[in-house]
């Protein structure tokens, strides 16, 4: 028998794994790609959009140039790169694209609003004056919104008190007791979800108001405003609660609570944070009402404590009015309204999430 030949050490060591390469890394070679491609993008759409085709306009010329922008960028990624890397950089430029849209009309649209309404809330009398007696042409220094931001502190926290139990109740009803009644519930909650804010200022101006004999009053517009805040919340916290595991709930009928018990102390606080979030949407839905309240309640400009009495104006009706007054004085109380809209949304979304984080 002949012996067999010996190894060489190469074949006998085992072969080297490839590495797959890091779709999130970013190389020198993937930032020098992405930046020439934006400069030659930004070269050539200027020339043959601004120069030879007889277009103009910054709207169009952006759209060309992002468009330009990504086959630039794909043609020069597939060069050094396999294509699930070029599909995985082209899909990264088009969502940071739209995230980057989104954000500059948010902070388009709330600097502008705050740079128009910035000189009207230097007034103290803004802030601690209704408009009872004066005129739309009156100067700043008279006159202010007191009564609308007390209007819409008492409805909404009516349409809260309304909205937030019978919503979580409906969410708690879809998700732990189940059946072919929660789905007929589901599809409704669903569909009114996409009712418009009017209809609901009539359906209460006809049941309230013509029907039970109502004046027009904050109490009426709070229910209006409730209408369509509920589907809200409970859609919301619908999704919410699909999200707690199942194992929580498992464990605590294992150790022998009821289902309301669990559900009780266990769902409901580990859902806290979701929970918070269906509030702020709700919340945010109805703050910013403005035909349910001008149908059921109205516009006043005095202020007025009692919901159950007279008319109560709200900012968004406020501002609305104030900005179809054609009047610049006016319109620029409008602006001012706006801006004190938005504080008092951004501090009551900051509360509420500040009162839902985990506790430690």
């Amino acid at each position: 028998m002949t012996a067999a030949p010996p190894k060489s050490p190469s074949s006998s060591a085992p072969p080297e794994k490839e590495r797959p390469r890091r779709l999130r890394g970013r190389t020198l070679d993937d930032k020098l790609s992405f930046a020439g491609a934006g400069v030659a993008s930004l070269a050539l759409t200027w020339v043959v959009y601004g120069k030879i085709l007889p277009f103009y306009g910054f709207v169009g010329f952006v759209i060309v140039w992002y468009v330009v922008f990504l086959l630039m960028y794909a043609t020069v990624t597939a060069l050094s790169s396999p294509r699930p890397v070029v599909v995985d950089r082209v899909a990264s430029a088009i969502v940071h694209a739209g995230a980057i849209v989104v954000g500059i009309a948010l902070i388009s649209t709330v600097l502008y609003t705050f740079f128009r309404g910035f000189l009207v809330t230097l007034h103290p009398n803004f802030f601690a004056d209704d408009m009872a007696g004066v005129r739309p042409q009156a100067p700043l220094d008279e006159g202010g919104i007191l009564h609308a931001i007390v209007g819409t502190a008492v409805e909404i926290g009516i349409a809260t008190v309304i909205s937030l139990p019978f919503g979580v109740a409906t969410a708690v009803y879809m998700v732990e007791v189940g059946g072919r009644l929660a789905r007929v519930v589901r599809t409704v909650v669903e569909a009114m979800t996409a009712i418009p804010d009017i209809l609901a200022g009539l359906f209460v101006y006809t049941v309230c108001i013509i029907t039970l004999g109502w004046e027009k009053s904050g109490l009426a517009a709070a229910l209006a405003i409730a209408v369509t805040m509920l589907p809200i919340i409970a859609r919301a916290s619908d999704v919410v609660l699909r999200v707690v595991p199942g194992g929580l709930r498992e464990a605590g009928l294992a150790l022998g609570a009821s289902q309301w018990q669990v559900i009780r102390h266990v769902v409901l606080p580990t859902a806290r944070p979701g929970l918070a979030t269906a509030l702020i949407l709700g919340v945010a839905r109805g703050v910013g009402e403005t035909a349910p309240v001008l149908i059921v309640s109205g516009a006043s400009t005095f202020l007025n404590f009692d919901p159950t009495e007279h008319t109560m104006n709200s900012l968004p009706l406020y501002i609305f009015i104030a900005v179809r007054s054609g009047q610049p004085v006016f319109i620029e109380r409008g602006f001012g309204a706006a801006a004190v809209l938005l504080t008092l949304v951004l501090l009551l979304f900051a509360v509420t999430r500040w009162l839902s984080r985990p506790r430690v």
